[in-house]
C-alpha cells in the first residue's frame, strides 16, 4: 500500500477547546465552514487526530462539500493533560460534546470513531439519546466494540494481573514509570506492531506513524483508560443507533478488535453497512484508507439524506 499524495495536504484552521473541567483540546477544520454536513473523527487509545490524516484527506477528495473536524482526546497528542480520573469513556462524552457545541452547534453531524473513538462515540449517543437522528444524523464505527473487550483477541491480556501492577506502579511513581517507558520504547515497539498488524507486511511509514504517536503519548494517559476498557460496556446504545445510518467496519486481521465485534454490532442495529477490509489490521485507518473514505463517503450521502438535505453532488456520489 502507498501513502503518497499527488495533491496538497489541506491547510486546517486550529483552535483550542477548553473543556468543563478546564482541559484545552486542539481541535483542527478542514473544508468549508458553511458546509450543511459536519463530520467529527474521533481517533484511539494512544493516538492522535493524525491517525486520520490519509482517510480524511481522501473523504475530503470524494465529498468535499463536507467539513471535517478532529481533534485530540485529553492526554493524547497536543491536546491537555488532566488528572487520572479524569480518563474516562464517560469524560471524553463529555469533551466531545464540548467541541460540538464550539464547532458544530447547528447543523447535523456525522460521528466517526476509531478504537477508543468509536466507544466514545457508543458512550455520546448513550449519553444523549435524544440526539440520535436530531443532531447527530451517522455514526460510524471502526475497529471498535461495544462491550466484552476482554473476551477476544489480544483485549484478553486486560484480564492478565500484569497489568494490574502496571497501573499501580504508574499511579504511585508516574515520573519514573514515564522515564521507564522511553527508555522501553524500542523494546514494546515489536510488541506494538504485533498486536496493531500482526506479521503482516506495513508500510514502513505507517509503522513509524504508529509507533511515534504511541511512545508520545504520557504513561498516565496509556494506563488509566485499561481500567475502562476492562468495564466497558454500551451495547445499550446499538439499538439507539438503528434511527440513523450506521457503518461498522474493521480489518479481517485485527488482533485488537477481531471482526465478531463488528459482526455482533451490526447484527444489533437495523439496515447497518458492515465492512470488512480484507487483510487490514487494527491500524485500518492508516493501512488501507481507501476502503475506509469509500464506506465513508457512502455514510455522508445516506446521513444527508436522512438530514433532508439532497443535492445533485449527492446523485453523483452514488451514481
Amino acid at each position: 500500500m502507498s501513502i503518497h499524495r499527488t495533491t496538497a495536504q489541506p491547510a486546517p484552521r486550529r483552535a483550542a477547546i477548553v473543556t468543563g473541567d478546564g482541559v484545552a483540546l486542539t481541535v483542527r477544520e478542514y473544508g468549508p465552514r458553511d458546509a450543511e454536513l459536519t463530520v467529527v473523527l474521533l481517533h484511539g487509545h494512544c493516538l492522535r487526530s493524525e491517525s486520520w490524516t490519509s482517510v480524511r484527506d481522501e473523504l475530503l477528495r470524494r465529498y468535499p462539500g463536507a467539513r471535517v473536524v478532529g481533534y485530540d482526546h485529553r492526554g493524547h497528542g497536543s491536546s491537555g493533560r488532566s488528572t487520572r480520573h479524569t480518563y474516562t469513556l464517560d469524560q471524553l462524552a463529555d469533551d466531545l460534546r464540548d467541541v460540538l457545541d464550539a464547532v458544530a452547534p447547528t447543523g447535523p453531524v456525522v460521528l466517526v470513531g476509531h478504537s477508543m473513538g468509536g466507544m466514545t462515540a457508543l458512550t455520546y449517543a448513550a449519553r444523549n439519546p435524544h440526539e440520535i437522528g436530531a443532531r447527530i444524523v451517522g455514526v460510524a464505527l471502526v475497529a471498535t466494540a461495544a462491550n466484552g473487550l476482554a473476551d477476544a483477541g489480544f483485549g484478553r491480556l486486560l484480564r492478565n494481573p500484569v497489568v494490574s501492577a502496571f497501573q499501580a506502579a504508574v499511579r504511585f511513581a508516574p515520573g519514573l514509570m514515564q522515564r521507564a517507558k522511553l527508555v522501553a520504547s524500542k523494546v514494546f515497539a515489536p510488541i506494538i506492531r504485533t498486536a496493531e498488524f500482526g506479521d503482516r507486511r506495513v508500510n514502513p511509514r505507517v509503522l513509524t506513524l504508529a509507533n511515534a504517536m504511541h511512545n508520545e503519548t504520557p504513561i498516565v494517559t496509556m494506563a488509566s483508560f485499561l481500567s475502562e476498557f476492562m468495564t466497558y460496556d454500551r451495547t445499550d446504545a446499538l439499538t439507539l443507533l438503528s434511527r440513523i445510518p450506521t457503518v461498522i467496519l474493521c480489518g479481517s486481521a485485527d488482533l485488537m478488535t477481531p471482526p465478531a465485534h463488528s459482526v455482533a454490532m451490526a447484527a444489533s442495529i437495523d439496515y447497518a453497512d458492515l465492512v470488512l477490509v480484507d487483510g487490514a489490521g487494527h491500524s485500518v485507518i492508516m493501512e488501507q484508507p481507501g476502503p475506509v473514505a469509500e464506506a465513508l463517503t457512502r455514510l455522508l450521502v445516506r446521513s444527508r439524506r436522512t438530514a433532508g438535505v439532497r443535492t445533485p453532488a449527492d446523485l453523483a456520489l452514488v451514481a
